[in-house]
């Protein structure tokens, strides 16, 4: 690598390049093959961690385009698209989404596919495959396959692994089993099967360096603190919906009402009666904010219209009073949201 910066030795110049933002790196490579190497170089992202540039992005993808995924800087408020997902799987979706070691994976999941002559659905309900992708390399690249197919599952990232639990396998049968990837070696290992299943799809959120597994229909939650210990089984009368996690609390939204569940307890943060005809939205948390992203309008009685989302709505819970405000809508993707995770770069 030659000097980078002119007068500066390279430990330094790289420094100085890593406060640049990284919506800014494609325009960064043009300055030279020496600056193009730096940003694409793992030594970078070490920098930004060391200089306090990191950043924290959210990651989605929507049921159109077909596997393609954007990313949204909330600092900015702008959207940067990654390359399509090199799945061989048409319209890729109930995958697990998770970020670690900052990169994006996405785990399992079967087509959602339809013939438009037949309505027939494509025949892939459950895969083990498994993406990644580097924000460094600005790929896509194979992963591991997990030990089992499964589809509708709790995914989350939990003391720098990757654990999956529960869901539907390929023969569309609810299962127990859980697994364990380590994203450094790439393997995956078997762990403790969950108590209980249930004939419903699942979700999981790490509260306080706990994995939550939440299934639909079901109050009780079963949780993960170390895989040694194995799971134990409680039930805190979560309330039933859409879920976000801000600063280890727990928001659902309900009725359409904004709810903070604590413990066993819950207090109404706010309304979300402007949500009352949308579906197929996500909840997520990001710094003091509850993001709702995307979704569809209808049908209903009156009109038979489907009319896919791509606004994004904010909501901001960690000041006095929580205020409702609207960002940039995605610019590629829109409608039913499949999967929406956070990346820190």
């Amino acid at each position: 690598m030659s000097e980078l910066i002119e007068g500066l030795p390279d430990a330094v110049a790289i420094r100085c390049i890593a406060r640049v933002p990284f919506y800014l790196h494609p325009k960064l490579e043009l300055v030279s093959r020496s600056w193009r190497a730096a940003v694409r170089s793992p030594e970078l992202f070490k920098a930004r961690q060391e200089v306090g540039s990191a950043e924290d992005l959210l990651c989605v993808c929507a049921f159109d385009p077909e596997n393609l995924w954007q990313l949204y800087d909330p600092l900015r408020d702008l959207w940067i698209t990654l390359p399509v997902l090199p799945s061989k799987i048409r319209h890729l979706a109930h995958f697990g989404v998770v970020c670690s070691a900052g990169k994006l994976f996405v785990l399992g999941g079967g087509s959602d596919a339809v013939d438009p002559l037949t309505g027939d659905q494509d025949g892939s309900f459950a895969t083990n495959e498994v993406w990644s992708y580097d924000p460094v390399l600005r790929q896509w690249a194979s992963r591991a396959s997990m030990l089992v197919p499964r589809a509708m599952f709790a995914c989350c990232a939990l003391n720098g692994k990757i654990v999956v639990a529960g869901g539907f396998t390929s023969c569309r049968k609810s299962i127990s089993l859980a697994e364990m990837y380590d994203p450094e070696k790439d393997v995956w290992i078997p762990i403790p099967d969950l108590h209980r299943t249930h004939n419903s799809a699942c979700s999981g959120v790490v509260i306080g360096g706990k994995l939550h597994v939440l299934h639909r229909g079901l109050s009780t939650v079963q949780v993960l603190e170390n895989v040694g210990s194995g799971w134990t089984v409680e039930d805190y009368g979560w309330l039933q919906g859409p879920m976000a996690v801000v600063h280890d609390a727990v928001y659902v939204m309900s009725h359409w009402l904004i709810f903070k569940q604590e413990g066993k307890t819950r207090k109404v943060v706010v309304s979300a009666s402007e949500f009352r005809k949308r579906i197929g939205f996500a909840m997520t948390g990001l710094g003091d904010d509850i993001y709702v992203i995307g979704g569809v309008i209808g049908p209903d009685q009156w009109n038979w219209d489907i009319k896919p989302m791509s606004g994004v709505d904010i909501l901001t819970v960690g000041g006095d009073r929580p205020t409702w405000r609207q960002a940039t809508p995605m610019t590629r993707c829109r409608g039913t949201i499949l999967g929406c995770t956070q990346l820190r770069i």
